[in-house]
């Protein structure tokens, strides 16, 4: 990887909200994610991201999500028991064109059926675009 290219990486991860002593999750990783992206997440938080077998309460998850990937509303509803209060979920999913592709549709429906709000979507390399997703505030 360039230069260019780490620094951008870099950016993105920090993009992400990530700080020094963050603990993040990580959900549905396979060998298509993106490993410069995983590598800057990990340098910016200081620590490995916990994996699926972790319990941890964590600050944030990062979920790689791919079309046939069985069914969103239940893995989010799941990747929540270890989510802390005013935590976040980063769904990363492929982008348009690409394998796995899931149109953002899927997510918006899927979302507030989980207890989830979508915020904002980034794009955060050549083949991911990351979909912010909040808790809902309780009334």
């Amino acid at each position: 990887m360039s230069e260019a290219d780490a620094g951008t990486v870099a950016k993105v991860a920090g993009i992400l909200g990530f700080k020094d002593g963050d603990l993040i999750q990580e959900l549905g990783y396979d060998d298509d994610v993106d490993f410069g992206l995983r590598d800057n997440i990990e340098d910016l938080i200081g620590s490995e991201m916990f994996d699926e077998e972790d319990h941890d309460v964590v600050d944030a998850i990062i979920f790689w999500w791919r079309k046939d990937d069985g069914d969103l509303v239940d893995a989010l509803v799941d990747s929540l028991t270890s989510l802390d209060e005013g935590g976040i979920v980063w769904i990363l999913t492929p982008k348009s064109g690409r394998d796995g592709y899931v149109p953002p549709a899927e997510i918006l429906e899927a979302a507030p059926t989980a207890g989830l709000h979508v915020t904002t979507t980034e794009g955060v390399s050549a083949d991911w675009a990351a979909t912010r997703l909040v808790p809902r505030k309780r009334q």
